[in-house]
């Protein structure tokens, strides 16, 4: 019988509690900060701990409730210890590991970054290795190839900014508002992806990504376009910045699926929630005959259902935390 799972995670500015029964799903809960970091343009880490201290005693309540789950039929207790902002990952993984403490549960320490990677799982039951995933979120871009669950090489990633990153930053420049991501999809809905040729960085290292370069060339271009009067419409530009990072993530991640010759094709993080980027990937993909397994948005992005079926993984294996684990704010994966 498929154990019952209580998870949690608190990486960065979500609040998040979930029950899973194996892969099923019986809740998934989350408290946004959006509002409380959009003053200050990007997330702060002590009002992200704050709102986390606040939040997840109730939201525990509520994830049980909800999944008509009483706490004596737990199996299990797992949190996300790493990567992330260390006084947010304190809070849920402390939460977590006394809620296991005091019931005498397993409790298990999860990569954030296992858990983006396993969110397919959740969804699609064809979703197993051999594949590759391509992990997008705030502070990650990963192509990761899973030769087997709980293998995991990193075949490339971003040697500067996280492509997440790089939208937050691009829509503060484009005056979008926070957060970038979902802004630039939005404002770019109506654009002309081809309107503004911005470059496409390391066209000769096959997975490695960056974007650093973009952020200057998108400045450079609004600054002068400004000054000559030339500025074209805030879609076509949106449109086009959108376009480079999805070129960039889509030509990468193929270019892996092709040299690992796997036929199934996983991502997660919060990137993956954009439309162009499940489109592109989607199209690619299928045209190579390769399984294509995107999580639904909300499964993209940072939820602690995601940590529950990357601790089903652990506990099969007898993978379990001690009482002195802590969290890891520099974890890697793999």
């Amino acid at each position: 019988m498929n154990p019952l799972i209580l998870a949690f995670e608190t990486s960065c500015d979500e609040t998040a509690v979930a029950v899973v029964r194996g892969t099923e799903v019986l809740s998934s809960v989350l408290s946004s900060q959006v509002d409380l970091h959009a003053r200050f343009g990007g997330v702060v880490p002590e009002v992200a701990a704050r709102a986390h201290v606040e939040s997840i005693r109730p939201l525990t309540h509520k994830a049980l409730v909800e999944s008509g789950v009483h706490p004596a039929d737990l199996d299990a207790v797992a949190a996300t210890n790493g990567p992330g902002l260390v006084g947010a990952l304190l809070v849920g993984h402390s939460f977590a590991k006394a809620t296991a403490w005091a019931r005498q549960l397993p409790f298990v320490g999860v990569d954030h970054m296992e858990g983006h990677l396993m969110a397919p799982r959740l969804e699609f039951e064809d979703f197993a290795p051999p594949a590759v995933v391509l992990l997008a979120s705030g502070g990650h871009s990963q192509i990761v190839h899973v030769s087997h669950w709980g293998e995991y090489r990193v075949m490339g990633e971003t040697i500067d900014d996280a492509a997440g990153e790089a939208f937050d930053k691009l829509a503060r420049l484009l005056g979008l508002g926070f957060p970038g991501g979902p802004a630039i999809d939005l404002a770019a809905e109506d654009g002309d992806p081809a309107a503004v040729a911005f470059p496409r960085a390391l066209a000769d290292r096959p997975y490695a990504v960056s974007f650093s370069g973009l952020k200057t060339s998108v400045a450079t271009f609004v600054r002068k376009a400004k000054a000559a009067g030339e500025l074209p419409p805030l879609a076509d530009v949106a449109a086009s910045v959108q376009e480079a990072i999805v070129d960039v993530l889509v030509q990468k991640t193929m270019r892996a699926v092709a040299d690992t010759g796997v036929k199934v094709l996983g991502a997660g993080g919060g990137v993956i929630a954009n439309r162009r980027l499940r489109a592109r990937l989607t199209e690619e993909a299928t045209a190579r005959g390769v399984k294509v397994c995107l999580p639904r948005p909300e499964l993209c992005t940072d939820n602690a259902a995601m940590i529950g079926v990357a601790a089903l993984l652990h506990l099969e294996r007898g993978d379990l935390s001690d009482w002195t684990a802590t969290v890891d704010p520099g974890r890697r994966l793999g």
